[in-house]
């Protein structure tokens, strides 16, 4: 089965990044910085280990 780790890659990083510019338009919009603060603990735990499991596959993938 051949995966498609480019579109794992662009979801990695919008979950990484999307995300953050997402908030920080909130929290400019509504003057209240702890939108960005909170979105920012919630990228980082779910973008991390996003963007590790793709490099692994693509790592995994490369050596096949």
């Amino acid at each position: 089965m051949k995966e498609n780790v480019k579109v794992a890659w662009i979801a990695s990083w919008f979950a990484l990044v999307g995300q953050l510019i997402i908030f920080m338009s909130i929290a400019i919009i509504a003057n209240d910085w702890r939108y960005l603060m909170w979105s920012f603990i919630v990228a980082i735990m779910a973008g991390v280990p996003c963007m590790i499991h793709t490099w692994q596959t693509q790592k995994k993938a490369k050596q096949d």
